[in-house]
């Protein structure tokens, strides 16, 4: 069983262990970015591999500019993807995913197989559900 954080003092102690579960705790954020829909087909995509930004965009359809950038920079900020600029002539940005964002994107990549895997059975239910 994890230790449940306080506000504010405890929130910089490193001897307390994450708990999503309690208000205050500082993994919440990450999780919100990573369960984010722009957060989660932006981290499974780069599963296949780098990507330039206009690439990332057109794999994750539907996607604005900003979101993605957005999406991207709280990624980038939790630790799960790597912005590399490379000095060419126009400069060259590529989004790779880090050790933590690769083992995080697997796992997300797993949930939407099963999903996929399960729509004939969820449109089933979501049927049933409408029908009352």
């Amino acid at each position: 069983m994890s230790t449940q954080r306080t506000p504010s003092a405890d929130a910089d102690d490193p001897t307390l262990e994450a708990d999503v579960f309690a208000r205050n705790c500082t993994s919440r954020p990450v999780l919100q970015n990573v369960a984010s829909r722009w957060g989660t087909l932006a981290l499974v995509a780069l599963r296949e591999g780098p990507y330039r930004f206009s690439a990332l965009r057109r794999r994750v359809d539907g996607v604005s500019e900003r979101m993605l950038s957005q999406t991207l920079q709280g990624l980038e900020r939790d630790g799960l993807v790597h912005r590399e600029v490379h000095e060419t002539i126009p400069p060259r940005v590529e989004y790779t995913l880090t050790e933590i964002g690769a083992q995080v994107a697997e796992h997300l990549e797993a949930l939407i197989r099963v999903l996929e895997t399960n729509m004939p059975r969820i449109e089933e239910a979501q049927t049933a559900y409408h029908r009352g």
